[in-house]
Order: structure tokens, then C-alpha cells, then sequence
């Protein structure tokens, strides 16, 4: 869960690289570093903290040099140090290489290199450096010293390398972790994510697993695993970049809550022949099931209850790291739907693996055009909600559930109705902000002092609880709790003290006097409830009201003033929303 940007051009590479890395840091914040090179010389220069950190700190934009690679850490092997900072060097400081993914056999690599070469770090990336040195020892060209290294490798990986031997040259490969190319003007440009270089060009080619990539400021050269050239069609991407700003917010987590609604219209822009496809599939499987992590889950948890109650089609969730141990029950007949806002996890992509080598068809629900999930699926539906920048999930998620009542609508030949619906709860939720965004910083400061919470619903609402306890965890690093309100009696009741958060998503529908009996069992032994709502209740302590819709549409007025909760409780703590500490928005690793 790295960032990785290459640059090789006429212009100074160290402030465009910089800049790229600025719009990557949402893939990692440990550390960050640079190389450059220029006059026949290798120079890095890293440190650890986010990036404007270690800018202030190492003066990384005033490198020299016209060609480069760039990094922003994730931490997987080793501490946060700056020895354990990307880029890293061969012995003798002519190879710089930076590294997204886990190299599996790097212990046994290194056991074998030690004895001849000098290592500086504890990652598992520097044993790539040290065998691409071994490789160009024999006077081989940097691209076949790179393909012959990786040869050895078990394990994920993007990377980038470039060499003083050969100034002007990034070679890259991937297996397993994002890579594209960005076609400039007597320049070009590599990173793990388009985002890096949107600014600069919108014409890029993907690379696959197994490929590897050579360029300079001219032209672009495209290997396959077996170090044959081919050719691929570049894209053209038509993407928002403007998007992609804070546009006045002081943080991306706060931007993208309040662009909520305008996510709810633009992924109703799907295509109808697209959509109706997507609800064919549904129909015509045995079996249906959903993978996914994280938010993505609770989104597909939602999506499950939906298919039931408005397609009468049972489904299934599968927490995408446990897909494998299931698998055995996937066939032909089976339709897996993959959730995904960056289409880059690792372990969702390896459960798609798994189902399309049992002959399953693949439905994927992704935010990011020409991503990897994308490209292995029969159909995808996109998100259509613009780039997500802060890790926490916000409008993807609310653009999610929009998706699944589409597809659900869809599959029962009611569009139009949902349609009208989704419009509608758009305005509701754009007037509603407003209010609970004067009402919900006092709250967060009440609570500020409170290490635990507990979320509670019923029904449809039950992934509502899960997904705002994660919210709290993620941003405020509080431990929070979400489950079905019936579960309290079952061992959490134990833990309930005088002053204890409930929090009670407890709206006007068939789940609110069951709710409610729950809410009575907290509070009776001194919880203090805060009731989500479109009708108060004297047993809420603090009432966040939410609009008043049909019982089916609840989740998406319910979770959007828990998402500005999570965001001002991190706030009162003095934490930053947008960067969660340990935490990454696109998980490339398994």
C-alpha cells in the first residue's frame, strides 16, 4: 500500500515527481524519498512523516536531474526509519529502485546476497536492487537486468528502477500491483495510480501482470513476460481533475462528505443497457455473492439485504481476505459481484482469481476507470463519484449504495421508481448536512474524552452500525463496536458503564419498538444514547435527526451524519481525518 511515480523528461524531474508523490500520499504517509539523476550521479533523498514533512525537512524538490523515482511509504517490512524509506540502492549507488507490494521470498534471497553485498534497511525491497546489481555486473541492459531479478521474486510488486548507466531510462514491472504509464510531450511518466499525473497528461497506457514497461522522454516500450515487445492502444481518460482539490475544505474527509449528494446523482448515471446487463447476470444465476473489505462490505451487507427484500434473490457477503476458504461452493453457476472503490485490492482481485478459474462470471462495482478489477471482469458498473482522496470512504460508499439499488430495482423492473426515489433523497441529504454540521462538532466535543462506543441498529440499518463504528476507529481511534441491537443482551450489556456512547440508529420503520426495548437495556444500566432518527424519542439523550424516507432508503440518510461525527471527533482530538495513522485508502497488499 505504497505510492510510486517515475518521471523522465527535458524539465527538472525532483518538482514534478513531488507533485505526482502529493497526489499518491493517500496510498502511504510513514515516509517519502526521491532519486534523481544528473551528471552521471545517483542522488536520494528521503525521510519519514508525510510529505510536506519530509519536503520542509530534505529540500526533496530541489534535486537535480531530469529523470526520477518516487516513493510514499506504507510500512510492511520494517520499521518507519529513514534507512527503511524508499528509494533504495545497490551497493555501489548506481541503481535506485522504489517498491510497492511484498516481496515473499525476499528472507531467502538475502540470506544468499549478504555475503556479497552490503544491506542498509529491513525491507524486502532492497534485495531487488542487490540482485538487479548482480544482472548488470554482466553488462546487461537495464530492462533485462530488471526482467532477470524479478525472475527470482515470489510476491507482489510494482516497481520502478533507474540506473546512472543508463540516464534518462525508468524501467518498471508489475505483478499484482497497479502500474500505469502516462504519455507526455518529450516526457513521460509511471505511477501506481493515474491521479499522480492527471495533471499533466490524460493519455496512458495500463500495463498487466507480467509486464514490463522502458521509458524515456521520447517513446515508451512495452515488454511481456518473456521480454518480447508489444504494443497496446493508449486511453484517453476523461476525468475531473479539478475533482481531485480540496476546493476551500480544510481536509478531503469533510469535502467529501458534503459531496455526497451530487455522488447519489452522478452514479444514477449509469448506463442503461450497462445496468440492465449487470441485472441480467443477477437474474440468471444459481447463486449470487458479494466480496469485498472494509466499507465495501458493509456496503455489500446493504446490497444482500436489498436483493432479498426487492429482487427476492438470496445472496451472500464474503469478507474478500476469507473468499479462498470458500471457494470450494463457486462454479459456472455463479455469480460473483466484487466491490472495490480504488479496484486495486489485493485480495478481492485474488478472489476474483480464484471464482473465474471455477468458471464463475464476475460483476465488479469500482470507482476507478481502467483499474485492474475492471479489466478482468464480464461487466462493470462504475461509481461514477469522482477521486476519493481521504482514506476514510465516504461517497464511495453512499455511491455504492446507490449502485446496489439500481441493480436490485432493476432486477425487479421498477428503475423508474428508484430512480425518482434516489433523486429525491439527494436534496434531503444536502439540506440535512447542513443542519447536523452546526449540531454534531458540540457533540463530538462532549464525547471527546470517551474511549469507547457501541452502534446499534436492525434490519437494513444493521451495516450502518458497523460502517459508522468504523468511521470513529479509522479517523478517531476510538474503539468503537457496531451490531444487530438484539445482540446487546449476548456480552455487550457487560460492558456498558455510566456514561458509555450508544449510539441507536433507531428510525421511524418496522425495526424502532424493538430498537427502542434495546435502547431501554443500555440505558438502565447508565448509557449515554444518541438516537439517529426521524422521530425523537425520550429515551434519546442527544436526537440527530435524520429526513423521513420509505424504509428501504434509511442507510443513506443515517450514515452521513455519523461520517461527520467520526470527522469531528478526530478533529477534537487533534488528529488529521484525512491520513489515519497505519491506515492507507487503496489496500495493494494482501
Amino acid at each position: 500500500m505504497c505510492g510510486v511515480v517515475g518521471f523522465t523528461g527535458t524539465r527538472d524531474a525532483a518538482p514534478v515527481l513531488l507533485d505526482a508523490l502529493s497526489r499518491l500520499e493517500y496510498r502511504g504517509y510513514d515516509s517519502a524519498g526521491l532519486a534523481t539523476i544528473n551528471n552521471g550521479c545517483l542522488y536520494i533523498r528521503k525521510g519519514i512523516g508525510k510529505l510536506e514533512e519530509v519536503e520542509s525537512i530534505c529540500d526533496l524538490s530541489r534535486l537535480n536531474g531530469s529523470t526520477g523515482i518516487g516513493h510514499v511509504r506504507w510500512a510492511t517490512h520494517g520499521v518507519v526509519s529513514i534507512e527503511n524509506a524508499h528509494p533504495h540502492r545497490d551497493c555501489s549507488g548506481q541503481i535506485a529502485v522504489a517498491h510497492n507490494g511484498i516481496i515473499e521470498n525476499h528472507e531467502e534471497i538475502r540470506n544468499r546476497l549478504e555475503a556479497g553485498h552490503r544491506f542498509l534497511s529491513e525491507t524486502d525491497t532492497e534485495v531487488i536492487a542487490h540482485l538487479i546489481e548482480e544482472q548488470q555486473k554482466n553488462g546487461e541492459p537495464l530492462e533485462v537486468a530488471v526482467r532477470k531479478a524479478v525472475d527470482e521474486l515470489r510476491g507482489s510488486y510494482a516497481l520502478l528502477v533507474t540506473s546512472v548507466f543508463e540516464p534518462g531510462k525508468v524501467v518498471a514491472c508489475r505483478n499484482g500491483s497497479p502500474l500505469v504509464v502516462g504519455l507526455g510531450r518529450g516526457e513521460n511518466f509511471i505511477a501506481s495510480d493515474f491521479q499522480a499525473f492527471l495533471n499533466q497528461t490524460r493519455e496512458v497506457i495500463f500495463i498487466e501482470d507480467g509486464e514490463s514497461v522502458v521509458i524515456n522522454r521520447g517513446k515508451v516500450q512495452l515488454y511481456n513476460e518473456l521480454g518480447s515487445r508489444i504494443t497496446r492502444a493508449r486511453v484517453t481518460l476523461d476525468h475531473d481533475f479539478h475533482s481531485s482539490s480540496k476546493e476551500g475544505y480544510e481536509f478531503y474527509m469533510l469535502k467529501e462528505v458534503f459531496e455526497q449528494p451530487r455522488a447519489i446523482m452522478t452514479a444514477m448515471q449509469q448506463d442503461s443497457r450497462a445496468l440492465y446487463g449487470a441485472a441480467s447476470m443477477i437474474k440468471r444465476s444459481k447463486s449470487v455473492v458479494f466480496t469485498a473489505c472494509g466499507t465495501s462490505r458493509y456496503a455489500s451487507l446493504i446490497g444482500r439485504y436489498l436483493f432479498s427484500r426487492v429482487s427476492q434473490k438470496f445472496s451472500d457477503v464474503v469478507i474478500a481476505s476469507e473468499f479462498g476458504y470458500f471457494s470450494e461452493a463457486i462454479n459456472q453457476n455463479t455469480l460473483v459481484i466484487a466491490v472495490s472503490q480504488s479496484g486495486e485490492t489485493a485480495d478481492v482481485i485474488e478472489g476474483v482469481k480464484q471464482a473465474r478459474a471455477k468458471g464463475a462470471k464476475v460483476l465488479s462495482i469500482i470507482n476507478t476507470v481502467g483499474s485492474s478489477l475492471g479489466r478482468m471482469s464480464d461487466r462493470t458498473l462504475y461509481l461514477n463519484c469522482g477521486p476519493e482522496i481521504g482514506v476514510p470512504a465516504t461517497k464511495s460508499f453512499i455511491a455504492q449504495l446507490v449502485i446496489f439499488y439500481l441493480l436490485s430495482f432493476a432486477v425487479a423492473g421498477r428503475l423508474d421508481e428508484v430512480k425518482q426515489n434516489l433523486s429525491r433523497i439527494s436534496g434531503m441529504i444536502d439540506t440535512n448536512l447542513m443542519l447536523n454540521n452546526l449540531s454534531v462538532p458540540g457533540l463530538a466535543r462532549e464525547l471527546k474524552n470517551h474511549d469507547k462506543f457501541y452502534y446499534v441498529a436492525r434490519g437494513i440499518n444493521f451495516a450502518i452500525a458497523g460502517e459508522a463504528a468504523l468511521k470513529l476507529k479509522e479517523v478517531a481511534y476510538v474503539h468503537a463496536e457496531g451490531m444487530p441491537a438484539g445482540e446487546l443482551k449476548h456480552g455487550t450489556l457487560a460492558l456498558i458503564e455510566q456514561g458509555t456512547p450508544v449510539v441507536a440508529i433507531c428510525p421511524d420503520d418496522c425495526t424502532r419498538d424493538h430498537i427502542l426495548s434495546n435502547v431501554s437495556e443500555v440505558k438502565a444500566r447508565g448509557a449515554r444514547v444518541i438516537g439517529v432518527s426521524d422521530k425523537n424519542s425520550n429515551l434519546f439523550d442527544t436526537f440527530i435527526e435524520v429526513p423521513r424516507v420509505d424504509e428501504a432508503y434509511y442507510p443513506l440518510v443515517s450514515i452521513v451524519p455519523l461520517q461527520l461525527l467520526a470527522f469531528h471527533s478526530a478533529i477534537v482530538r487533534g488528529l488529521d481525518p484525512d491520513k489515519p495513522r497505519n491506515l492507507a485508502k487503496s489496500v495493494t497488499v494482501k
